[in-house]
C-alpha cells in the first residue's frame, strides 16, 4: 500500500501529460481525417466535437497512465488495471462523442 507521499514520487508530470496528448490526439486525428476526406464542407458545429471528444480521450489517457503505471504499477493488478482503462477510456470517448453531437443536435 502506498502513501501519499510515494504515490507523489511514483507520479511524473511529463509522463502524465504525454499519456493524455497521446489519448486525446488518437481520436482527434479520426475527427481530422473524417473532416477532411468527407463528401461536406466545414461547418460551424464542427468545432464542438473536435474540441469536447479529445478531450474526453485525454482524460482517458490520463486515467490509463494512472491506473496501469502509477496505481498498479506491478503484478496481475497491473494486467487487470490496463484492461480495465482501456475499457473506460473507449467508453469516456463513446460518452464525449454523445455529449458533444447532442449539444449540437446532430445524435438521432
Amino acid at each position: 500500500m502506498q502513501t501519499n507521499f510515494e504515490f507523489l514520487k511514483s507520479f511524473q508530470t511529463k509522463s502524465a501529460l504525454v499519456a493524455a496528448a497521446i489519448g486525446g490526439s488518437i481520436p482527434l486525428s479520426w475527427l481530422l481525417f473524417l473532416v477532411i476526406f468527407g463528401k461536406g464542407p466545414f461547418e460551424n458545429w464542427m468545432f464542438i466535437p473536435l474540441g469536447l471528444i479529445p478531450f474526453g480521450g485525454a482524460i482517458g489517457g490520463l486515467f490509463f497512465y494512472l491506473m496501469g503505471f502509477v496505481w498498479f504499477p506491478n503484478d496481475k493488478s497491473k494486467l487487470v488495471a490496463i484492461i480495465f482503462s482501456s475499457v473506460l477510456y473507449f467508453l469516456g470517448i463513446w460518452l464525449s462523442a454523445v455529449l458533444a453531437f447532442s449539444i449540437t443536435g446532430h445524435w438521432d
